[in-house]
């Protein structure tokens, strides 16, 4: 049984659940789906939640009997030596993650609290010094998926300077539908495909300490973290940068903030479209727009 409650999320989200999932009460949804259909419900909930919040519980076989996942809370998950807990705000690192930019500013607001920024020169501290990650994987996962693919562009002061490509062995074989959205198949891994540790190995090398730019970059992180645990490699410590926060931080009127969706936004080409590099340069196109709108030095279209 799935049990999912909505936070100030929009109206055509709920309309999209009930496909899915009974409403029992206002933003409670309930229903029995299978592990496949679950991860679609959440999928699309990161997606168009917006500055909602949504907390999910599911049956799962672990010491508690159920697990659960929450987006756009204040409150973290975290795993407490095998049981998953959630980790109360601290002020310290609540100020830490806070943003320049307030939601719920007009457009005008935000151009002129950008002005002002410029004008004291205490435009907010984004590097042009980074690295742009994108992971494709054979589902949503971290503990029973695996990464297919990693890409990543080096960006040194606002240029691109190098690319990192690799596709990796798996263990199991690709769902249709993700063999269907990213165009990776099983023969192409077969013929392709490294394994993990010499990709890992060779990708924290090409990296560095630089910081990392993504899109939904929670996710990517997710993926790359389990990676260097089954390396038998600490986890990265890179700076995180979220182009999807981003967004939702500084633009109130696109149809969703999917990759794709903001690339037609701002009337940006996008190739490749769910592929590592592919995604990476549209996420490079994406960040420097953003960033360029958070300073005030172009209207946001």
């Amino acid at each position: 049984m799935i049990v999912l409650v909505l936070t100030d999320c929009p109206n055509a989200l709920r309309g999209d659940l009930t496909r899915w999932l009974f409403q029992v009460d206002t933003n409670i949804y309930v229903g029995k789906q299978s592990a496949r259909v679950r991860d679609m419900i959440w999928k699309r909930v990161i997606e168009t939640a917006g500055k909602g919040r949504a907390v999910m519980v599911y049956p799962a076989k672990n010491e508690q009997g159920f697990d659960f996942r929450v987006w756009g809370a204040t409150w973290q998950p975290i795993d407490f030596d095998g049981l998953k807990l959630m980790l109360r705000p601290h002020p310290d690192r609540v100020q830490a993650n806070t943003d320049k930019l307030k939601p719920g500013f007009s457009k005008a607001a935000k151009r002129q609290t950008a002005k002002r920024f410029a004008n004291k020169k205490q435009t907010p501290s984004l590097p042009n010094t980074y690295l742009v990650l994108d992971v494709e994987t054979t589902g949503l996962q971290p503990d029973t998926d695996e990464i297919m693919e990693i890409g990543a562009i080096k960006v040194i002061e606002g240029n691109e300077a190098g690319v990192f490509q690799a596709l990796l062995r798996i263990s199991a074989t690709i769902p249709q539908n993700i063999e269907k959205l990213t165009g990776i198949t099983n023969e192409i891994l077969i013929k392709e495909g490294r394994e993990l540790e010499a990709v890992i190995r060779e990708f924290r090398e090409f990296a560095g300490e630089l910081p990392f730019v993504s899109h939904n970059i929670a996710f990517d992180m997710s993926f790359l973290r389990k990676a260097y645990e089954r390396c038998a490699l600490s986890a990265p410590h890179n700076l995180c940068i979220d182009t999807l926060r981003m967004a939702r931080k500084l633009l109130d009127d696109p149809r969703d903030y999917k990759l794709g969706t903001l690339m037609k936004y701002f009337d940006m080409e996008q190739t490749d479209v769910h592929r590592g590099v592919g995604d990476c340069s549209a996420t490079m196109l994406l960040y420097d727009k953003l960033c360029a709108i958070l300073v005030g030095n172009t209207d946001e279209k």
